[in-house]
């Protein structure tokens, strides 16, 4: 990891560490060493989820408790978090064990999750809450304001009953394809709906999730969003 690399993270992230001890071992998968970032990862999961809780309250004055409750899971999900990762290029940073590094641990979303919670939670440590907190609105502020409530909603039933209310059959799904080692597998999902002349797909590292990014992207097409 090289003083370059470090310095265009601390740009990316908007923080330059006062202790740079703190920034890498943020950095430093428990494949590493013993002295890992999994501590911080802990501290900074708290951070997170606080800082994003209190601003949906705040965004939302109407909204129930369930509603904010799945919008903030969205937001602190792994995978959100993984592709807020590699909006960062934060995989180039990270110090990992050798067998991480040949089986491509750096591009892992657990992994890129887990750094940027570590982050989170060295930036504390490093500067107090306040700039914890400033970090993360700025990190979120395209994905917060992009939000309503009936994106609280999971996006396969915010699909199903769009078709539903316009008397159009329900989409269906098919796994086509599943790459990757069985501990880093990444499912190819693809969603058929009536009104879209092509199939859409979605990935990611379970046939779950997979299903919502398909109906996610259908969804946004046939409205317009996409």
């Amino acid at each position: 990891m090289t003083d370059l690399l470090l310095e265009r993270l601390c740009q990316r992230l908007g923080h330059n560490f006062e202790r740079r001890d703190l920034l890498e071992l943020a950095l430093t998968h428990r494949s590493h060493g013993s002295r890992n970032n999994e501590r911080l990862e802990f501290l900074g999961d708290s951070i997170l989820g606080f800082t994003i809780g209190a601003a949906l309250f705040e965004q939302f004055p109407q909204g129930r408790e369930g509603q904010l409750s799945r919008l903030r899971a969205q937001l602190v999900s792994g995978e959100t978090l993984a592709k807020l990762a590699r909006e960062m290029d934060l995989g180039d940073c990270l110090r990992l064990g050798e067998g991480e590094m040949k089986s491509g641990g750096f591009r892992r979303a657990s992994i890129l999750a887990d750094a940027v919670e570590a982050l989170i939670g060295a930036i504390y440590l490093d500067a107090g809450l306040e700039t914890a907190r400033e970090r993360i609105l700025a990190w979120y502020a395209p994905r917060l304001q992009g939000l309503s409530l009936e994106t609280a909603k999971d996006p396969k039933t915010r699909l199903q009953e769009w078709l539903q209310a316009r008397s159009k059959p329900l989409p269906q799904y098919k796994v086509v394809d599943i790459a990757g080692a069985e501990h880093a597998q990444q499912f190819v999902v693809e969603c058929r709906v009536s009104g879209l002349k092509e199939p859409v797909r979605g990935q990611a590292g379970n046939r779950r999730a997979a299903e919502k990014a398909a109906a996610t992207e259908a969804y946004n097409r046939l409205t317009g969003q996409g």
